[in-house]
C-alpha cells in the first residue's frame, strides 16, 4: 500500500501558537482554559496532565474557578470578554489574528448599515464568538440554508468562519444573491490562509488516491470541512483521532 502525504497538513499557526504559549506557563494549575483550545484529544489530555482547568464550551463562563482565563485561538465575543474583566479575571488573549480579522469584518458590516450573515457551524464556538455582538444576525451552514433564508433588508453582508472551504462560502454567497435579487449583498472574505492551502492540498491528492484519512479531532470543523470535500468529489474519506482509530483490516 503506497501512503501520499499532503504538502500541507497540521495545525494552523493560530492554534499552534496558542499551544506554545500555554505549554510554556509555570501556573497551569491556576489558568482555567476557556473552552477547547484544540479539537484535539490527544492535545488536551497533555493540557489536564499540565494542570490546566478545563471549561466547557457549552458552559464555559460558569465554569471559571480561577482568577486567569485563557481564551482560545477560537477566540469570544467582546460582550463575552468584558463580562469576564468584570468579575476581575485576568484574561490570556491566544485568539487567532485571522478570527479577530473576521470579527473587525462582520462589525464594520454590521456598522455600515447591512443585515450580517455568518456563513458557518451552527454552534461552532467560534461563530458563537462572531455573532456575539451582534444585534441581529443570521447563521448559514450550507447553499441549501442560504436559498431558504428571508431577509427583509435592503443591505446583507457576508463573513464566513474562517475554517469554511472558499467553495463551500462561494456557493452560499451566490444562493444568498438568488434568494435576495433586490438586495445589494456584500461578502467580505474572512477565511482563513491555512485552510485554503489545507484544502489544495487535499484537491491535489484526489485524482492519485483511492481513499483519504484525515487525522483530526471530531469537533474540528477544519477536519470535517476536509472529509467534506473528499466525499462531495467522489472520495472515502475517514476521521480520525490517531493511529488507534485505524482499523488494520
Amino acid at each position: 500500500m503506497q501512503v501520499i502525504r499532503a504538502e500541507a497538513m497540521g495545525m494552523c499557526f493560530g492554534v499552534r501558537d496558542a499551544l506554545q504559549l500555554a505549554f510554556a506557563r509555570d501556573d497551569a494549575p491556576e489558568v482555567t482554559v476557556y473552552g477547547e483550545l484544540v479539537h484535539n484529544e490527544q492535545v488536551l489530555a497533555r493540557l489536564r496532565q499540565q494542570g490546566f482547568r478545563m471549561a466547557t464550551e457549552q458552559a464555559r463562563a460558569a465554569e471559571v474557578s480561577t482568577g486567569t482565563v485563557l481564551v482560545t485561538a477560537h477566540g469570544i465575543a467582546n460582550r463575552e470578554r468584558v463580562a469576564l474583566e468584570e468579575r476581575g479575571i485576568a484574561l490570556v488573549d491566544t485568539t487567532c489574528p485571522l478570527v479577530r480579522k473576521a470579527h473587525n469584518a462582520v462589525l464594520r458590516l454590521q456598522e455600515a448599515g447591512y443585515f450580517p450573515v455568518v456563513i458557518g457551524l451552527h454552534g461552532h464556538v467560534e461563530v458563537r464568538g462572531l455573532t456575539g455582538d451582534l444585534e441581529v444576525c443570521a447563521v448559514v451552514a450550507d447553499e441549501a440554508e442560504a436559498r431558504a433564508l428571508r431577509i427583509d433588508a435592503p443591505r446583507i453582508g457576508v463573513v464566513s468562519q474562517t475554517t469554511t472551504p472558499e467553495a463551500v462560502a462561494t456557493r452560499v454567497v451566490a444562493a444568498i444573491r438568488a434568494a435576495h435579487p433586490a438586495a445589494e449583498v456584500r461578502f467580505l472574505d474572512t477565511i482563513c490562509e491555512p485552510t485554503r492551502q489545507r484544502q489544495a492540498a487535499l484537491r491535489a491528492l484526489l485524482d492519485a488516491v483511492e481513499c483519504v484519512v484525515v487525522v483530526g479531532g471530531r469537533g474540528s470543523n477544519n477536519s470535517r470541512q476536509l472529509v467534506e470535500t473528499c466525499r462531495a468529489n467522489g472520495r472515502p474519506a475517514y476521521l480520525v483521532q490517531g493511529a488507534s482509530g485505524l482499523d488494520p483490516e
